[in-house]
């Protein structure tokens, strides 16, 4: 495999200035193919902007190379469905000839009733998961997901992520994940992209037990300046 094949993203440089406000500062990093890549940082930090960015919404400096074929689906973190009108199968069709019931068994909903309801009526659990489906539609092979478990109780929350994990392993996506949950991080994804308008740490998952990254991650920012692991 050619070492441009191993990755789904290359990223060199990247800046992004809003309203004359700096909000991502030299952010360098590679994401493998089929590798979950946790994002993480304290509010505000720029975790949203990153996504917005990486999908070419927003205006920026530096290199977002994305491999050839590139399909991508997009969570947002927040979705205001109380005032549509429109039910859960309108929704997933779209203007589509989208078969629903397979979508539902994407994400591991067995009740097809819900396909009636409305979207404004379902629970924040089945929202999510309706979202997820959503963003399945078109067959991609790169998800972003903007915290998907926003508004879902506690219990709800891991079994969306064990999903999310068995969806890329079944179709071999690559996910990018943003989350506040450690747990999550140590279980469910590969790689963790810490940042705080720059990059605070860059390296594999598991080193988010360590007090010391927990303090790279939300104490004072500190940039990375060389980036080990993925990049290697």
């Amino acid at each position: 495999m050619a070492e441009n094949d191993q990755y789904s993203l290359k990223v060199t440089g990247l800046n992004v200035t809003l309203q004359n406000q700096i909000i991502l500062s030299n952010l360098s990093f590679n994401v493998k193919k089929g590798a979950t890549l946790a994002i993480l940082g304290p509010n505000g930090a720029g975790k949203s902007v990153l996504l917005r960015t990486l999908l070419n919404r927003l205006p920026y400096t530096g290199k977002v190379e994305w491999i050839e074929k590139t399909r991508i689906g997009y969570v947002p973190q927040n979705v205001s469905v109380s005032d549509m009108p429109m039910t859960v199968k309108e929704f997933l069709s779209m203007g589509k000839d989208t078969d629903v019931i397979e979508l539902l068994k994407l994400v591991r909903i067995t009740d097809e009733n819900i396909l009636n309801k409305r979207l404004g009526v379902i629970s924040g659990g089945q929202l999510r998961r309706i979202l997820i489906a959503w963003a399945l539609n078109d067959n991609p092979n790169v998800l972003l997901l903007d915290e998907p478990t926003t508004g879902v109780d506690i219990d709800g929350e891991e079994p969306i992520y064990r999903m999310l994990n068995e969806l890329k392993k079944a179709r071999e996506m690559t996910i990018f994940l943003i989350t506040h949950d450690i747990h999550i991080v140590q279980k469910y994804t590969d790689t963790l992209l810490a940042i705080n308008k720059c990059i605070t740490f860059y390296g594999p998952s598991t080193e988010i037990a360590k007090s010391t990254t927990q303090k790279l991650i939300y104490g004072e920012p500190v940039c990375v300046k060389t980036i080990k692991g993925e990049q290697d």
